[in-house]
């Protein structure tokens, strides 16, 4: 057996022992790549560490530092309730504000963290007459949309691990994509779930936060086995902190005021790192968000030390290392000719569109079960055999890929599928269970069948 099949055999026998004895994975892949280096490519240590992923860690400290600061000064959480307050007792728009405060929040660095709206919307889903499966796939697509971001981990790791491999990708194509196909699925939502049958009917009252229902009696949000994102602790929290929130309000009517001038400056700060995003972007540049994302959360320090001081502990050095220790190991595999090796197993395949597809599948089933991230930093640099012929457009390929491993998250396997089913009345449960299930298998082979469909097979003619 040649020492690249070893190396392959390594590389997946480590993902099933880092799911199975729920260790984190970063870690064995950095004893892993460097063993395997040394030992089976005969690399020298610097060449093994020289495939660290330094832009990435800058992009996701920067990113999740600046918006840490966000959350802990209370500018998230106003920014949730005006929108919330604003909706009054619309019903029909309610799944569709959840979504938008979904891929808002999902797309401040981490994408679970849009999880602090499930024990909010799935009570109000109650309360105003909404399936409750229409609007925990709200809120997922909203997370599976906003994870996208150039700001949040999806994209960060998906356009970052494409340009480390040398397939360009354009951040706000692939927002523009993942959006796109969310929408989609949110419509579908609402044709399946009675959501155009709300607008014949609107519940009575206005909705205030302190009527909101309680969501008492519910122990700790599940931090699922399956994630290795290292962010569902923290998400967990946020949510339990909202819902210590909206108790707070049923004892006591809430009281408006205005944001404080360190939330008026973060909300300026907001804006300027998206427009900063925007504008370079359209004048032909290349924004590199992370150091942006350090400029601006520099500000927001300068006006309030403690708040800055407290978010560097939030800064998630769990995913970079995840992320720097799959990667490294992916460019152990590159430098030993392993990534060749695949290419030529792909040609044997035939149609490139075939291959294509099934990379999408095996991202999309793999990902229902373990992390989407791990996918993402996996595959991206394992699809580029399929994109070295010049039949397929990198960016198709790499953004359909990290779509179909994404819209498959609300399975109850993953974080976001078992909160949304921890968030729901006893008793609806199963039924939710079973619809979450259902749901996330299909878009298993929904998911790659759409998007290799529309992005993919449009670039080979």
């Amino acid at each position: 057996m040649s020492s690249q099949i070893i190396a392959l055999l390594i590389f997946v026998g480590i993902f099933a022992v880092a799911t199975l004895r729920k260790v984190h994975l970063g870690v064995i892949m950095f004893a892993a790549a460097a063993g395997v280096g040394i030992w089976l490519a005969d690399l020298e240590m610097k060449q093994v560490i020289g495939g660290f992923p330094v832009s990435i860690l800058v992009l996701l400290v920067g990113v999740t530092y600046f918006f840490a600061i966000a959350q802990e000064n209370g500018t998230v959480d106003r920014i949730i309730e005006s929108a919330i307050a604003k909706v009054g007792d619309n019903a029909f728009v309610l799944p569709i504000v959840f979504f938008a405060l979904s891929v808002g929040i999902s797309a401040m660095g981490s994408p679970l963290a849009g999880l602090v709206l499930t024990p909010i919307g799935m009570p109000l889903a109650k309360k105003y007459g909404i399936d409750r499966m229409l609007m925990g796939l709200a809120i997922g697509c909203g997370l599976s949309a906003g994870g996208f971001a150039p700001t949040s981990l999806f994209g960060i790791v998906t356009y970052g691990t494409a340009h480390s491999v040398g397939i360009p990708l354009n951040p706000l194509l692939l927002f523009g994509v993942a959006l796109g196909a969310n929408l989609v699925l949110m419509i579908a939502a609402y044709a399946m779930f009675g959501g155009f049958g709300l607008l014949k009917s609107r519940a009575s009252g206005s909705f205030s936060p302190s009527a909101a229902p309680r969501f008492a009696g519910r122990g700790p949000l599940p931090a699922h086995p399956f994630e290795r994102e290292g962010l569902t602790r923290r998400s967990a929290e946020a949510a339990r902190s909202s819902l210590q929130t909206l108790e707070k309000a049923d004892a006591a009517p809430a009281v408006r005021t205005r944001m404080n001038t360190t939330q008026l400056v973060t909300v300026l700060c907001m804006l300027g790192l998206l427009t900063s995003v925007i504008v370079l972007a359209m004048c032909g540049l290349d924004p590199d968000i992370g150091i942006l994302c350090f400029a601006f959360a520099s500000v927001m320090t300068l006006v309030d030390p403690k708040t800055g001081k407290t978010a560097v502990a939030k800064i998630d050095w769990s995913t970079v290392l995840m992320v720097g220790g799959i990667i490294t190991f992916v460019g152990v595999l590159q430098k030993m000719g392993a990534v060749e090796l695949l290419g030529e197993a792909a040609s044997r395949i035939g149609a490139p569109i075939v291959a294509a597809l099934v990379i999408c599948l095996i991202g999309g089933l793999v990902s229902a079960f373990a992390s989407t991230t791990g996918m993402l930093a996996a595959l991206v640099p394992l699809a580029i055999p399929l994109v070295a012929s010049g039949d397929i457009a990198g960016w198709a390929l790499i953004a359909a890929l990290g779509v179909c491993s994404s819209i498959v998250d609300v399975s109850p396997f993953s974080t976001v599928g078992a909160t949304l089913v921890a968030t729901v009345e006893e008793d609806e449960r199963p039924r939710i269970n079973k619809l979450l299930t259902r749901w996330g298998m299909s878009m298993v082979v929904i998911g790659p069948l759409g998007l290799v469909g529309a992005l993919v097979l449009p670039t080979m003619f």
